[in-house]
């Protein structure tokens, strides 16, 4: 996978003063892409990652203290890693290494390391950038631990997946992570004023056009100049391309999408999040990305099934009626008919009152039956089908609740060594009020009892 800016020469063996970019292209680079011929040439000309690269970022000042440790670029595609990656070597006048996951083996690993030991005997440093790091095995990637600790080389990596779950915690703990961010609008516009400053002339779009190429985007910068240099290629002497023309001459680009990635997970956890926090408008619109980008419209019904049991639970216990219809009904349609009951099933979920108690007094009843996992019920709730079983005080003073006022005994149902424990604390939200109040009720009856012995 190439960076924003793509492939840019190996730096100097010296440091040299570094001249301001060049925004207009030579002739002879006619030919190359332009978000080749609009790389960045120092670190302050990056754009969309001033949280790093600008001044006081967390890049600045490492440069700054002239201390450069292993690193973990982890963010979307086209937003620097690469790029800023070789910008660092040049301002620490180190020899860079590029080798990428995707097609570099143990062999290629042994190779680089045996150039960096050569190198370092000679008095210099080499900082390796491995693109797509996270592709390399467990056991690859414990491989770079001894030349990262004897000082060998500066690692480098980049990944579009979250370190956390793709990075080996011992590689992890020798590198810190950098997150980088996705454009803006804001810096996705810089991107394209560069690019006109670059080709003499602007794009040769409406506002309106313009903000579609914004959107086709993405938040990734070299799609937008990508973009915009088909746009350029497509237009004939003045004219001006509208919405619907760019639209039509660049196609419609794939959303960033990985349904077994961190794509997948972010977008799930947005709709989870928006159910949750009632927002029917927000949980429809990421209902409809996922949908859109191809998500399984079963997996969406699983997910709503959940949902309806963990957020909304008895405070409305027709949520999970409902959404378990709207799984058979989407099971039973297909699509596209049978998304609207996903739509409607994440309406309704949105809009019920919400409660948790269900989900954190299973989580706490759990806790409990790990921790008292041998104690054994009191005998007077067990059957005793036998003589034996009945000298022995099984069913011994049980009181058939039905035969009592409220249909209700009282008695205790815990091991008696583990005493009474409260889970389930309703809310006063929806349904749940009705069975707080049954609750409080019984839990008086339990009390009456208790004083009389």
């Amino acid at each position: 996978m190439s960076d924003l800016f793509g492939n840019d020469p190996p730096p100097p063996r010296t440091a040299a003063p570094r001249a301001a970019p060049a925004l207009t292209p030579a002739v002879d680079d006619a030919s190359r892409p332009l978000a080749d011929r609009l790389r960045p040439k120092q670190l302050a000309d990056v754009v969309g990652q001033e949280h790093l690269t600008g001044e006081g970022g967390v890049l600045s000042r490492m440069l700054q203290t002239g201390s450069l440790g292993s690193l973990i670029f982890w963010g979307p595609p086209g937003t620097g890693k690469t790029t800023v990656a070789r910008l660092l070597a040049g301002e620490v006048d180190y020899a860079f290494e590029q080798i990428s996951a995707i097609f570099s083996g143990v062999a290629d690993l042994k190779k680089v390391f045996e150039s960096a030991r050569l190198r370092r005997s000679n008095g210099r440093r080499t900082l390796l950038f491995v693109d797509e790091i996270h592709r390399f095995n467990r056991a690859q990637q414990d491989s770079f631990l001894p030349v990262m600790e004897d000082g060998t080389v500066v690692l480098v990596g980049a990944t579009t997946e979250n370190p956390s779950f793709e990075l080996n915690a011992a590689l992890l703990s020798r590198a810190r992570v950098l997150t980088f961010r996705s454009h803006t609008p804001e810096s996705l516009s810089r991107l394209l004023e560069r690019a006109e400053t670059a080709m003499g002339r602007p794009l040769p779009v409406d506002e309106q056009a313009r903000a579609v190429l914004l959107r086709l985007a993405d938040g990734d910068g070299r799609a937008i100049l990508t973009l915009a240099e088909e746009v350029w290629r497509a237009a004939r002497p003045d004219e001006i391309f509208t919405a619907e023309d760019v639209q039509r001459i660049v196609q419609r680009r794939a959303p960033i999408y990985d349904k077994s990635q961190d794509g997948h997970y972010n977008l799930i956890s947005a709709l989870h999040k928006s159910v949750r926090g009632s927002d029917p408008d927000a949980a429809l619109y990421w209902l409809c990305r996922m949908l859109d980008a191809g998500e399984d419209p079963l997996y969406l019904g699983r997910r709503l099934v959940r949902m309806a049991a963990e957020d909304i639970g008895l405070a409305d216990p027709q949520a999970l009626a409902v959404t378990l219809a709207a799984k058979d009904a989407y099971d039973y349609l297909g699509s596209p008919e049978g998304e609207l009951a996903l739509a409607e099933a994440t309406v309704y979920l949105a809009t019920a009152p919400k409660s948790n108690a269900v989900y954190v007094a299973y989580k706490a009843a759990m806790r409990a039956a790990k921790e008292h996992g041998s104690l054994l019920p009191p005998k007077h709730i067990l059957n005793a089908p036998t003589k034996l079983m009945q000298s022995e005080g099984y069913g011994g003073g049980y009181e058939y609740d039905h035969d009592t006022p409220d249909a209700f005994s009282g008695q205790d149902y815990f091991p008696e060594a583990m005493g009474r424990h409260e889970f389930y604390r309703p809310t006063e939200r929806g349904r749940e009020k009705l069975l707080a109040e049954r609750l409080r009720h019984w839990s008086e009856i339990r009390k009456r009892r208790a004083e009389r012995g």
